[in-house]
């Protein structure tokens, strides 16, 4: 079969074993999305609502950080709050605003050990930041920049090649689908746009918390098209009628 008859098929059209390969592969795609959801929810969103936050201050806390304040007073005026009495609160804040010296961290780390470790340990199941040590609890009483470079650098590129590979393969199949090409090079091309916008908008919000909504955007656009794509292709190879392609196919079934 010569390459012009290969892009004049349609899903209906494709062999039985690629097609069967292709659904196997869009269905795994479709539960790696969800679970990957699950886990932005567990670690990302429900947290922040823990502390009080929608969506959008979430995305602001974890890029742009908290400048007026540190984590540790942040978490302590939000959810963490009802852990600790109001006397001990304030002997934390006190020693925060004082410099947070490890001299007087002895004052305070009754306050941690009865309050603290039995989530925030780093054997405890849960993932949450430490404060079992002076050390591990120093990160937490800077003043709060967000997600670092260092961090940022790391998880864009693992996000920009994992993501980038997954959708040229949905793309790869949504193309033989039957609908004017103007259409599919919009739903092909706007996930990478997605994602352009979405990991993109993380070094921007780092700086300036208004491209926060640009994340969320993003990752709409992102689930939008993915979803289109896996669905419609799904649709084309199982439910509706292929067209007969002029010349006998030789593909192996």
């Amino acid at each position: 079969m010569d390459k012009h008859r290969l892009f004049q098929l349609r899903p209906a059209d494709l062999p039985i074993t690629l097609k069967i390969l292709f659904t196997a592969y869009l269905l795994t795609m479709a539960m790696g999305y969800f679970m990957a959801f699950l886990y932005l929810f567990l670690i990302n969103i429900e947290p922040h609502q823990k502390m009080g936050m929608d969506i959008l201050e979430g995305i602001v806390h974890k890029y742009y950080g908290e400048r007026g304040e540190t984590r540790l007073e942040s978490a302590l005026k939000g959810s963490m709050g009802v852990y600790v009495t109001d006397s001990e609160k304030e002997k934390l804040f006190d020693w925060v605003q004082e410099g947070a010296s490890e001299e007087k961290y002895l004052e305070v780390k009754s306050i941690f050990d009865a309050n603290c470790i039995e989530c925030h340990a780093s054997d405890s199941g849960m993932d949450l930041v430490p404060l079992t040590t002076y050390e591990e609890i120093k990160r937490v009483v800077k003043i709060d920049l967000g997600e670092s470079i260092k961090t940022l650098a790391r998880i864009s590129h693992v996000h920009f090649f994992g993501i980038s590979f997954i959708f040229i393969w949905t793309s790869l199949i949504f193309s033989f689908c039957n609908l004017r090409t103007y259409i599919k090079v919009v739903i092909v091309l706007t996930p990478f746009i997605a994602i352009w916008l979405d990991i993109g908008s993380w070094w921007f919000t780092k700086y300036e918390p208004v491209f926060a909504y640009t994340v969320i955007i993003g990752g709409g656009l992102m689930g939008i098209s993915f979803t289109v794509q896996i669905l419609y292709s799904l649709y084309e190879m199982w439910l509706k009628k292929g067209k007969e392609v002029e010349g006998k196919c030789s593909c192996p079934s």
